[in-house]
C-alpha cells in the first residue's frame, strides 16, 4: 500500500496538512534590500473519487514572465494587497475564477526564489471545491492541469533531477514529468518542499 493510502486511512490529508502547517513557521527568505519582488501563489488541493490531487496552470506565451511554464495560480503583490495570502487568493480569482471565500487555507509553506525573474514566492496551501466551474483567463492561462498527489509521493520521484531546456538555456533541478508536461523550477521546488512536509508529518499522526 502506498504512502498516500496509508495516510488516508490514518487521517484526512487536509486535516494533517492544516495541523502540520499550523505548528511549523514557514522558512522565510530574508530580503536584505536586494532587488527582489514579492509574489504569492495558491497551491490548490482538491479531492476527487476519494483521492487528493493538485491543480496547476499552464501559462500562455502572452504573459510577462515564465511563458509556457507550469505554475500555481498566483502573481506579484499589489500595493492594495493587505497580506501575501490575499495576493494568492486575488490572483487565483483573476486567473482561474476561483472565489476566495470558497478556498479553505490550510497553511503556508516555505518561501522559494525564482532564478530568472528574481521573485521571492510565498506559497499557501488551500483546499478547493471539486468539481468547480473554473473560468480561465485566456490571456494568462492556457489550460488547467490536474495531477494526482500520489505522483509526487511516489518513492521513484524522490530527489529526481533532470535538465530542462527553456528559452535557450538549460536548467538542472528537481522536476516532475506528467502526461506530456514537465513541472520544474520554483513550482517543482514548492511541491518538493510540500512533499517533505507531508512525509515528516505523517509519522506524528
Amino acid at each position: 500500500m502506498n504512502d498516500s493510502k496509508v495516510m488516508a486511512k490514518r487521517i484526512e490529508l487536509s486535516v494533517l496538512l492544516r495541523d502540520i502547517l499550523s505548528q511549523r513557521p514557514p522558512k522565510e527568505i530574508e530580503d536584505k534590500g536586494a532587488d527582489h519582488r514579492h509574489a504569492a501563489v495558491l497551491v490548490p488541493f482538491f479531492k476527487a473519487d476519494g483521492e487528493y490531487g493538485v491543480l496547476f496552470t499552464k501559462r500562455t506565451n502572452r504573459v510577462e514572465a515564465h511563458k509556457g511554464q507550469i505554475s500555481f495560480p498566483g502573481g506579484a503583490v499589489d500595493e492594495e494587497d493587505r497580506s501575501f495570502v490575499e495576493t494568492a487568493l486575488r490572483e487565483a480569482h483573476e486567473e482561474i475564477g476561483l472565489r476566495p471565500e470558497e478556498v479553505t487555507i490550510l497553511g503556508q509553506t516555505d518561501d522559494t526564489r525564482t532564478v530568472a525573474s528574481n521573485f521571492i514566492i510565498h506559497p499557501f496551501v488551500g483546499l478547493v471545491p471539486y468539481p468547480y466551474p473554473f473560468r480561465i483567463n485566456a490571456g494568462e492561462v492556457k489550460k488547467l492541469i490536474e495531477v494526482p498527489l500520489k505522483v509526487f509521493l511516489s518513492d521513484e520521484l524522490q530527489s529526481r533531477t533532470m535538465p530542462v531546456e527553456y528559452e535557450g538555456r538549460t536548467y538542472e533541478g528537481v522536476a516532475y514529468p506528467y502526461d506530456g508536461d514537465v513541472i520544474w523550477g520554483a513550482t517543482a521546488r514548492i511541491m518538493e518542499n510540500l512533499v517533505e512536509i507531508i512525509r515528516e508529518g505523517k509519522g506524528s499522526v
